[in-house]
């Protein structure tokens, strides 16, 4: 017998099992990218690679830095900016993003069936008055503390002008009004129903808002109406006055002076929250984001753009470049945050500003009924208009008339088609029978529309009104002459805004030229013109 026999056999079974391991790890190999994990490989959940948040329009500055820092991660970052109830209608809506970054911690609250976690503060914000320097000194504001009540007695006693952004339509206005309302309120502890009641409030505060003169539907647009313009004082965000200041020292004009009322200033606290879509690799993206922005590096990033990066109490050690105490502003002193209402009060308050308290407004449609218009072009247009002019369905987004305004139309084609008005903004069923009879037909003259609607706003009393012109046009003007419309506007010489809407083939150089020349803006409505109206009557 062979001795050896046994130990071959054995041979042979450990070579063919060193064959069966070599296979397995090479189909692991291959398969696996040079992993070993097959668990991992089975079940591994992919990484995400994009990630998209719906941010407060002012936070768009540091849209560079937080691509840069996204990239770095492996992750398309988009990033849509929009003003705050925009924000607010797009998430109740159902628009999918991943996060929501706002202005003020009162709106992530005040969303309807949207869920958000791990919302967290990334900066302090206050909203103040800036008023000219020369002008502040004037008022004796630059030697003393100011209480909120001196503000608005230099308003009320028609010292002092000023222009906010609308507060039915943004942060910083709709934060500055509920602070002055706290504040002439008594500073109670919190604001009651009682207090939006209470008459004699309602008396100042309309005495208050009768100095506005000029209302934005953006922070943004804001800061380019007041760089642009002759206006005396804003109210805005901190860091936006510091953005301001730089401008008009860059241009040799004369900076802004920051308030602050020792008896309260309303604060914003930009937090970043989370939309929970059931999506963990999203999750983790978003905590290392958040992360990043509340880092010494993020959070160095964001007091260079003039953010307040410190919590609940002082900083001397500022950066005083930014911070510049010329303008007004010490960070050696602590600023006493105001009590925002609950989400009720809040509500109910905003309301009653657009019906009662805000200054009345003339506002002139000038409505383009060129042949071109047929169609869609024409069921879009009365769609618009009757929606804009219906209280009830305006009211929805705080667009809605008050009885004190007034709104004049004027349909035109190649020539004037016809005028329209009523003095009473509730009372606009006239208004909308003659919108939805008239027919499209002709070519387009917007010069002398134009000119028609300045010469109807020329005759309105500016201290009791503010002013405004709505062009809508679908196409390239063919009659009628920048030229005379621009001599008719310096003549003038009046502060009324006349806002543009692009629809159609509409020809944005011509529209751009009359926005520069009247301290305006264009918006773009050719995907959605009734958006668009929307947008514009939060200018006005």
């Amino acid at each position: 017998m062979d001795t050896n026999r046994p130990n071959v056999r054995g041979a042979a079974k450990f070579t063919y099992f060193l064959i069966f391991i070599i296979v397995i790890l090479f189909v692991v190999e291959f398969n696996d990218g040079g992993k070993t994990n097959v668990k991992n490989n089975v079940n591994e959940i992919p990484k995400a690679t994009s990630f998209k948040i719906i941010s407060s329009s002012e936070n768009q500055d540091l849209d560079k830095y937080l691509k840069e820092y996204a990239n770095q991660k492996d992750i398309t970052l988009e990033i849509d900016y929009a003003g705050t109830l925009d924000i607010m209608e797009k998430l109740n809506s159902g628009e999918e993003y991943d996060a929501v970054w706002a202005s003020n911690s009162m709106w992530v609250y005040m969303l309807e069936n949207v869920s958000t976690s791990n919302s967290k503060s990334t900066s302090i914000n206050p909203v103040v008055f800036g008023i000219k320097k020369k002008k502040a000194e004037e008022l004796g504001f630059t030697d003393r503390e100011i209480y909120t009540a001196d503000i608005v007695n230099a308003i009320k006693s028609g010292d002092l002008k000023f222009s906010m952004s609308n507060p039915t339509q943004t942060n910083t206005g709709a934060t500055a009004y509920l602070g002055l309302l706290t504040t002439l309120a008594g500073s109670p502890e919190v604001l009651r129903e009682e207090h939006l009641q209470d008459e004699q409030l309602k008396t100042e505060l309309i005495s208050l808002f009768s100095g506005l003169e000029r209302s934005s539907g953006s922070e943004d647009f804001l800061e380019e109406l007041f760089i642009n313009g002759d206006y005396e004082a804003v109210v805005t965000y901190e860091f936006s006055i510091i953005n301001i200041n730089k401008q008009l020292e860059a241009a040799g004009k004369e900076p802004l002076y920051i308030l602050y009322p020792v008896d309260g200033v309303s604060i914003s606290d930009s937090p970043l929250a989370y939309i929970d879509h059931k999506d963990e690799n999203k999750k983790q993206f978003f905590t290392e984001f958040q992360e990043y922005i509340l880092s010494d590096e993020g959070q160095k990033l964001l007091s260079q753009n003039g953010r307040r990066t410190w919590y609940g109490g002082t900083n001397a050690n500022a950066d005083k470049t930014v911070f510049n105490p010329e303008w007004g502003i010490d960070t050696t002193k602590y600023i006493v945050p105001l009590k925002m209402p609950g989400t009720d009060i809040i509500k109910k308050a905003l309301a009653m500003y657009q019906t009662e308290l805000r200054k009345p407004i003339h506002t002139v449609f000038c409505l383009d009924y060129s042949g071109s218009m047929s169609g869609e072009g024409y069921k879009d247009l009365t769609n618009a208009m009757t929606y804009i002019l219906d209280e009830q369905k305006a009211s929805a987004n705080l667009l809605q008339f008050a009885s004190k305004d007034k709104i004049t139309v004027i349909p035109f084609s190649g020539k004037i088609l016809g005028e329209w008005h009523t003095d009473n903004g509730v009372e606009t069923q006239s208004l909308i029978n003659n919108i939805l009879t008239l027919q499209p037909t002709g070519s387009t003259n917007i010069y002398d529309t134009s000119i028609r609607a300045l010469e109807i706003l020329n005759s309105e009393n500016l201290e009791n009104y503010n002013v405004s012109v709505i062009l809508m046009t679908d196409g390239m003007s063919n009659a009628g002459s920048y030229t005379n419309l621009a001599r008719k506007y310096n003549y003038m010489d009046k502060d009324i805004p006349i806002y543009s809407i692009m629809f159609g083939n509409a020809y944005e150089d011509e529209l751009e030229e009359i926005a520069n020349l009247t301290n305006a803006k264009v918006f773009d409505g050719k995907s959605d013109l009734l958006k668009a109206f929307k947008e514009v009557r939060g200018y006005n």
